[in-house]
C-alpha cells in the first residue's frame, strides 16, 4: 500500500527502541522506502545496523558524518520524506520540537521537513503527566502534529500505568491513513455549508460572526478526499477551497444561504451544515453610511436553515454544528431534537484551541439514537475523518 512513499522513521533513545524494528519491517512489508535518523542515546538501546539490514538503507546518526556522498543531509531528508515519524519520542525530543530547538540530525531535519508528522511519546508515567511536558505536547498538537497516545502497562522501571509507547501495528495503521486517504464515501453527494454570512447595517457596516470557514472547508476536504462529489456552500471564509469540490456557490446574507440550500439539496445523499450564518438581520437597513452621534439598530431573526432541512430532509442523512459559550450538551442535543437532524457536532468556543479561526477542536458528536463521542484536541482535518467516519454508521 505504501510503495513509492518514503517515510524518515525518527528513534531516540528509548527502551522502546526495539519496537521500532517491528515498525520499519512493517513499512518494508507494506513497499515504503523507510530513511532511519537515530539520536547518540538511541544507539546505547539498538544498534543501527539493525535498521540499516531491514531498511535496506543507511542509518543516519551524526550531524556532522563526513562519510558519506555529500548533500546537506537533513535537508535533503527533509524533502524526500512523505511523512516524518518519530516512534519512540522522548521527553527530551518532545520538549526540543515543541520549541523549535535544532541541535542534532533529527531535530533539525524535523525542522526542515514540511510533510506530516507522526510523533509517538514513551516514557515513565510521571514524566507522562508532568505539567510541563503536557504543555509541550499540546504546542505540538496545535502545530498539527499527529500523537499517537501511548498506552498503559508495566514500564520499563517497574511501574504500571501510561507512558508504553503504541504498538506497531497501531503506528502503521496511523501512517497508512494519513499516505492513504479512504475511498469510502465514493458515488456520495455531499453538501457542505462553510464561513459566516454578512447581513449589511449600512453602506459600509454588516453584521457578522468570527467563523473562518475553516471547519466546512476542512469536511468538504476530506469528504472530496474519500471519494464524494462536494458541493460547497459558502460566505466569508479565511481559508483557501480545496481544488477536488464538484460545484463551488457563493453567498453573501443568511437568506442567501437558506436559497442555496433549498435549491441543492436534493440532489445531496449527506448535508453537512458547517456555516455559522448570522442570526439576526437588521429590520431596516441603511443605503449610505451613518453618522450619528448614536446608532440603535433594530434587529429580526434570519430563516433557520438547518430548522427548515430537518423538516424536508426525508432520508438524506442531516449533520448539524452547535458552537455554544456555556450548557454544551445540554443546548446541543437540544438543537438535534428540534432541528431533526441525525447528528449534531458541539463544540465549547470558548476553550483554548476550539475557538474560530484555529486549525483545531475539541468536540462532543452526538446521534439521534442516543450514541456519543467526545474528542479532545485535534487538528480539524482529523476531526472531519472521525465526524465522516460516524457519518458512515448512520
Amino acid at each position: 500500500m505504501l510503495k513509492g512513499k518514503t517515510i524518515v522513521l525518527g528513534i531516540t533513545g528509548c527502551i522502546a527502541a526495539y519496537k521500532s524494528c517491528e515498525i520499519v519491517s512493517r513499512l518494508k512489508k507494506e513497499g515504503a522506502n523507510v530513511k532511519v535518523i537515530m539520536t547518540q542515546h538511541a544507539i546505547e538501546f539498538v544498534q543501527p545496523l539493525s535498521f540499516e539490514t531491514l531498511s535496506g538503507n543507511r542509518v543516519i546518526t551524526d550531524l556532522f558524518d563526513r562519510d558519506f556522498e555529500f548533500d546537506v543531509k537533513h535537508v535533503s531528508l527533509a524533502k524526500e520524506a512523505d511523512l516524518f515519524v518519530i516512534a519512540p519520542a522522548t521527553a527530551n525530543v518532545i520538549g526540543k520540537i515543541a520549541n523549535g530547538l535544532a541541535d542534532d540530525m533529527l531535530t533539525t531535519t524535523y525542522l526542515a521537513c514540511k510533510a506530516p508528522k507522526i510523533v509517538c511519546p514513551a516514557m515513565n508515567t510521571n514524566m507522562y503527566e508532568n505539567e510541563q511536558f503536557e504543555e509541550n505536547l499540546q504546542k505540538l498538537k496545535k502545530k498539527g502534529v499527529h500523537i499517537i497516545e501511548p498506552i498503559e502497562g508495566r514500564l520499563a522501571c517497574g511501574d504500571v500505568g501510561k507512558g508504553k509507547m503504541a504498538e506497531p501495528v497501531d503506528i502503521l495503521e496511523e501512517i497508512v491513513d494519513l499516505l492513504m486517504p479512504k475511498t469510502d464515501f465514493e458515488r456520495k453527494k455531499v453538501l457542505v455549508t462553510a464561513g459566516s454570512t454578512e447581513e449589511n447595517v449600512d453602506g459600509v457596516r454588516f453584521i457578522s460572526n468570527h467563523s473562518s470557514g475553516k471547519m466546512g472547508i476542512a469536511l468538504a476536504s476530506a469528504a472530496a478526499d474519500r471519494g464524494a462529489d462536494v458541493s460547497l456552500i459558502y460566505g466569508r471564509i479565511k481559508v483557501s477551497i480545496p481544488d477536488n469540490i464538484v460545484k463551488e456557490t457563493k453567498v453573501k446574507t443568511t437568506e442567501d444561504m437558506f436559497d442555496a440550500v433549498m435549491e441543492q439539496y436534493k440532489d445531496a445523499d449527506i448535508i453537512i451544515m458547517a456555516a455559522a450564518p448570522a442570526d439576526y438581520r437588521m429590520k431596516r437597513t441603511f443605503a449610505n453610511k451613518v453618522k450619528s452621534k448614536e446608532l440603535i439598530l433594530e434587529l429580526e431573526k434570519t430563516p433557520d436553515i438547518a430548522k427548515a432541512l430537518g423538516e424536508v430532509k426525508g432520508d438524506k442523512k442531516l449533520i448539524i454544528f452547535s458552537a455554544e459559550t456555556e450548557n454544551l450538551i445540554e443546548n446541543a442535543s437540544g438543537k438535534l431534537v428540534k432541528k431533526n437532524a441525525d447528528l449534531v457536532v458541539a463544540n465549547d468556543v470558548t476553550k483554548e484551541g476550539a475557538g474560530f479561526g484555529v486549525d483545531t477542536n475539541i468536540a462532543t458528536i452526538m446521534a439521534k439514537d442516543g450514541r456519543r463521542w467526545d474528542y479532545e484536541l485535534m487538528l480539524k482535518r482529523d476531526l472531519a475523518d472521525k465526524i465522516l467516519d460516524i457519518v458512515l454508521t448512520l
